[in-house]
């Protein structure tokens, strides 16, 4: 019969009281590069080939066989197998009473790799959030700066161009944050939505005017007749197609366009199809995927990164789907399909 350590998907090393290994699993003795036959019975300091970036080993460090008689694990340390891999170690040490020697040491093995992942993503959202705030929060501070030291040599005009340049910023910042926090939420699970019947027409028009003036490209709508109202946190939607058009006019080229159409491939289950293209390059097959991860950026113009993340997240969390094509004309095609408001369904 198997052992039923070799099921498990970490490295477990046992032994007793005397520090002898009795039992070693597969997935421990590959990472320890010998095989678990010839582990068993070895010292526990033998077996366990690990050191720490100063060349010591596990055993030596952390004495489980000494300390106080109330020690009953050592929590989970970063170590470096024979080859250099990382790997993350953490112990029980059992006694049958407290008044007893150790009768046994259980360490666990597991890879380093998804503290790697998440330390990357943590270093990532860091640069991001620098790089982001740096930009407007110069602004700001330069423009407050000027206004407090020249306000009497400066007209109505340039004041009101100052003024008017850092309010722009302090919502950038704003918005920005609220990204984050949004981001976090999906995360976790704990974004919270407040939907209600809502005319996705009325708020993709506010949201197009809104970035049409901010820009010189062209922003154009287009709105189908008889469209069903749906069932969306109007503060989320409006958030799913600002990211959309701006991503748009950040990235493509051209007049950035907006449909508002009818679902026609669910006429059994009444929809809406939000659709946004672009006359740019357009986002290739095997990038479309990655389009939808954290911090992924494209062109010279970047941005957070966070932007797709949250359409995708925000769209799904309403019970909608998100999809990517090729434009008619070239660029990209975002397509946003939402179902219909249950009042509004026949």
């Amino acid at each position: 019969m198997d052992d039923p350590l070799d099921l498990l998907s970490d490295g477990v090393v046992l032994a007793d009281g005397s520090g002898v290994v009795t039992a070693v699993n597969r997935v421990a003795a590959g990472w320890l590069g010998a095989d678990a036959a010839a582990l068993r019975g070895e010292p526990l300091r033998e077996v366990l080939a690990l050191q720490d970036h100063e060349g010591r080993d596990w055993v030596s460090v952390n004495c489980p066989y000494g300390g106080l008689s109330t020690r009953t694990a050592v929590p989970e340390q970063s170590w470096l197998l024979p080859d250099g891999t990382e790997v993350l170690v953490v112990a029980r040490i059992h006694r049958a009473s407290l008044a007893e020697p150790v009768s046994g040491v259980a360490v666990s093995i597991r890879s380093g790799r998804g503290r790697a992942r998440l330390d990357r993503e943590r270093s990532d959202l860091v640069a991001t959030v620098a790089h982001e705030l740096r930009s407007p929060l110069t602004g700001v501070k330069g423009f407050v700066q000027a206004l407090l030291n020249r306000w009497d040599k400066l007209n109505d005009e340039q004041k009101k161009l100052m003024l008017t340049t850092v309010a722009s910023d302090s919502d950038r910042l704003s918005r920005l944050i609220a990204e984050l926090l949004d981001v976090a939420r999906i995360d976790t699970g704990r974004l919270q939505l407040y939907p209600r019947p809502s005319d996705a027409a009325v708020l993709s028009s506010r949201v197009v005017e809104s970035v049409a003036a901010g820009t010189s490209r062209p922003v154009e709508i287009e709105v189908a007749d008889g469209l069903p109202e749906v069932d969306v946190d109007p503060d989320k939607f409006t958030q799913v197609v600002t990211n959309l058009v701006e991503n748009g006019v950040r990235h493509g080229e051209g007049t950035v366009r907006v449909v508002l159409a009818h679902d026609e491939h669910a006429p059994d289950v009444p929809g809406i199809r939000l659709t946004v293209t672009d006359e740019g390059d357009g986002i290739s097959p095997e990038l479309r995927r990655r389009v939808f991860t954290k911090f992924w950026t494209s062109g010279q113009r970047g941005g957070s990164g966070l932007g797709l993340y949250l359409v995708n997240g925000l769209v799904r969390a309403h019970g909608g789907t998100v999809t990517i094509d090729d434009g008619e004309g070239g660029g990209a095609r975002i397509d946003v399909l939402l179902p219909a408001s249950v009042a509004a369904s026949p």
